[in-house]
């Protein structure tokens, strides 16, 4: 599971790095979309990566805390969600007005052969 969820995270960043240096608007903006969701899953596993179990803790005497699921990565990766949603939505808003400016679609204002 772990060599899964790292290889995972690895390709979500490395194809978010390259998108990131395309010319394009669009493939910048998918670029830090996957950068995001490559932040969010290292957060996640940086909480243990453990199935069946529970996130709540029961009315039990004893309490082992190994037995249940880490609430902080998941509440901090709730909290990436909605602040990369309003900067996706600001980057868009932003990256249209330039383009209506320039005329283009490239980043950085020139059209040019690739």
């Amino acid at each position: 599971m772990e060599i899964v969820l790292s290889l995972a995270i690895g390709v979500l960043t490395a194809s978010g790095l390259w998108l990131l240096f395309r010319p394009r608007t669009f493939q910048v903006i998918l670029g830090l979309a996957l950068l995001s969701y490559a932040v969010n899953l290292f957060i996640i596993a940086s909480g243990r990566l453990r199935l069946d179990a529970p996130p709540i803790i029961g009315k039990s005497a004893e309490v082992d805390p190994s037995a249940f699921a880490d609430p902080l990565p998941q509440a901090l990766v709730l909290t990436a969600i909605v602040i990369s949603f309003a900067t996706t939505a600001l980057l868009l808003v932003v990256l249209l007005a330039s383009r209506g400016l320039t005329g283009t679609d490239h980043v950085d204002g020139e059209d040019g052969e690739l």
